[in-house]
């Protein structure tokens, strides 16, 4: 088992000769020296990229992509351990990501790790907002280009699968996901992400980011794209942290805009939100110019320094608030989707059941 350091740019020297694989469209089960090895054939609809490659012939691009039809869902990665998972990148031609979910499940589970809607995952939660990400463990490139660096470890087995939950055909959808095989010690915990939304409301203006998780670990980031009906400052909620049986927050923030990095909210020099990125958080959409339709928010922050350990249980939930003319706190009536990141042992409470695509749709 190699030695590992524990900072960034520290674990390269260690990781030489792990063996190392990468399941794409091109090489499905990641096998070694399995990747393009069609030959052209333009009449099997497998083979999309056939007739650009004819004059080339086989080992070149036949398959660079799968489709996913409406309803359907196919099986992403199948991978015996042990292993790491340490890269996974995907993008579609579908451009409502809400209706593509993405599950992931560690050493034959019966539930899902993982359970979140494609953007929402990578920090893009806005369909009809679509923006880049620039951060530590997730980017968006142009065109929703989706990537992530969240290192998820198994001992036993990994499967990931996608599901198209909407009525239209995803025509394109790309991906891979690149893992190296070796030991995995015996405290290393499993990456776990849950997606939640709720419309606040006047008498109770509190979205709950995650609850029921139960178990030992160490939360590691918060995502939320957040939809405000008020015409002022909506951020003055505070991120509440209940640890190990609290009836009061362990953690808890001064305010939405500190927690994501902001401070006054999040002003530039015209009084407007200001999108910004960082490493580890940000305000990377801030859509606030359209006089007809709602103002868009999406709020990143990455716990990799700053981890939050928990013993036994964890919740965690943020307010909706803003200001009232008299100067006392606007309870909001909001729209709040969020992921939450964690890292625990299996075996995991399952989540609640996930919302319907019409009750995730934007």
């Amino acid at each position: 088992m190699p030695i590992f350091s524990h900072n960034l740019l520290g674990s390269l020297p260690y990781g030489t000769g792990i063996p190392t694989r990468q399941i794409s469209a091109e090489n499905p089960n990641g096998e070694k020296g399995g990747g393009c090895r069609w030959a052209p054939d333009p009449q099997d609809p497998n083979l999309p990229h056939s007739g650009p490659a004819l004059d080339l012939g086989r080992g070149w691009k036949v398959r660079p992509f799968i489709p996913l039809r409406a309803g359907e869902t196919v099986t992403l990665a199948d991978i015996e351990g042990p292993g790491c998972i340490v890269e996974f990148f995907i993008t579609s031609d579908l451009p409502e990501y809400r209706a593509l979910v993405l599950r992931f499940y560690w050493d034959h589970e019966p539930v899902p790790s993982v359970e979140v809607p494609v953007g929402d995952l990578f920090a893009m939660g806005h369909d009809a907002a679509p923006h880049l990400v620039i951060s530590l463990p997730v980017t968006v490139g142009p065109r929703r280009a989706c990537s992530s660096y969240w290192q998820m470890p198994f001992r036993r087995h990994a499967r990931i699968t996608l599901e198209n939950q909407h009525v239209k055909d995803a025509n394109i959808v790309a991906y891979r996901v690149l893992y190296k095989l070796h030991e995995i010690p015996d405290d290393a915990a499993y990456f776990h992400a849950q997606w939640r939304r709720s419309l606040t409301r006047r008498d109770d203006p509190q979205h709950v980011i995650v609850d029921g998780v139960q178990g030992q670990g160490s939360y590691v980031g918060t995502y939320l794209a957040w939809t405000t009906s008020c015409q002022g400052w909506w951020g003055e909620g505070e991120v509440k942290f209940y640890l190990d049986g609290d009836k009061f927050p362990t953690l808890a923030d001064n305010g939405t805009e500190d927690y994501f990095g902001g401070a006054w909210g999040f002003a530039g020099p015209d009084g407007l939100e200001q999108p910004f990125s960082s490493p580890f958080l940000g305000l990377p959409l801030a859509q606030v110019n359209d006089p007809h339709g709602p103002r868009r928010f999406s709020l990143y922050r990455w716990h990799i320094l700053d981890s939050i350990g928990f013993a036994r249980d964890l919740q965690v939930s943020v307010q909706a608030l803003g200001w009232w003319p008299d100067g006392k706190y606007q309870p909001l009536a909001d729209d709040i989707a969020s992921v939450a990141y964690w890292y625990q042992s299996e075996p995991h409470i399952a989540f609640p059941p996930f919302p319907s695509v019409r009750q995730r749709w934007e």
